[in-house]
C-alpha cells in the first residue's frame, strides 16, 4: 500500500507503516485517539495516532497509558523535527521538550519526560523559517522530489521504533545515531 503523504505527518506516516508491516488495524476510537493494539517483534503494543492538535496532544497520550495500565518508560513517540536535517531519523531516549510544544504537551501531561522518542527531520536545507511558519510547513504538501526521501524516513522511522521495542532504546540509539552521523560526514 503506498501512503498518500501530502496532507500527513510523518510521525503518523511511521506509525501508519508499523501498522501494516504487523498486521495491526489502527481504527479503535480511544481518548481522543485512532487506536490499534498488536505485537512487534513478539511484544504487545498499542499503535495509536492522537486527534488532538499536536501542540495539546498530552491529555491523550496519557489517558490512552491509563487504561492500558503502561508508564511512561514504555512509551515510543514520533513525531516531526523541525529543526533536524531533512530525512533524518534520531533516537532519544528522554530529554526537554527542546522548545518542541508537542513535547511540552506531553511531560506536563505526563509529568515526566523520560519517555523515548523517535524524532523524524522535517527541515528543508538553505530554507529560512519565519516565527509561526513551523505548523504550516508540517502540515504542509511535499512535492513529487520529496515523496521518496519521505518513504525513506518513514521505513528507518519504523525501523528506528520496532528496534527500540526489540533491543531497547540504548541500542536503538547506537545503531541510528551513528548511521546519521555517518550520512553527515559523507556530505561534508
Amino acid at each position: 500500500m503506498s501512503h498518500n503523504v501530502e496532507h500527513l505527518v510523518v510521525g503518523f506516516l511511521v506509525v501508519d507503516r508499523l501498522a501494516e508491516l504487523n498486521a495491526v488495524r489502527v481504527s479503535r476510537k480511544e481518548n481522543m485517539s485512532l487506536v490499534g493494539l498488536g505485537s512487534i517483534r513478539g511484544k504487545r503494543v498499542a499503535l495509536a495516532k492522537p486527534q488532538t492538535y499536536m501542540n495539546v496532544s498530552g491529555p491523550a497520550v496519557r489517558g490512552l497509558l491509563d487504561r492500558y495500565g503502561l508508564t511512561a518508560a514504555g512509551l515510543v513517540v514520533v513525531y516531526d523535527e523541525l529543526d533536524l536535517p531533512w530525512g533524518s531519523v534520531r533516537v532519544r531516549p528522554k530529554g526537554s521538550a527542546a522548545g518542541h510544544n508537542g513535547i511540552k504537551s506531553l511531560i506536563g501531561s505526563l509529568g515526566t519526560s523520560e519517555f523515548a522518542r523517535v524524532r523524524l527531520g522535517i527541515d528543508r536545507p538553505g530554507r529560512e523559517r519565519r516565527a509561526g511558519e513551523g505548523a504550516r510547513f508540517v502540515l504542509g504538501r511535499f512535492g513529487r522530489a520529496q515523496k521518496q526521501e519521505v518513504e525513506e524516513a518513514v521505513v528507518r522511522g519504523a525501523e528506528a521504533v520496532e528496534s527500540i521495542i526489540a533491543e531497547g532504546v540504548e541500542k536503538s540509539m547506537a545503531v541510528f545515531n551513528r548511521r546519521a552521523q555517518g550520512l553527515q560526514q559523507e556530505e561534508e
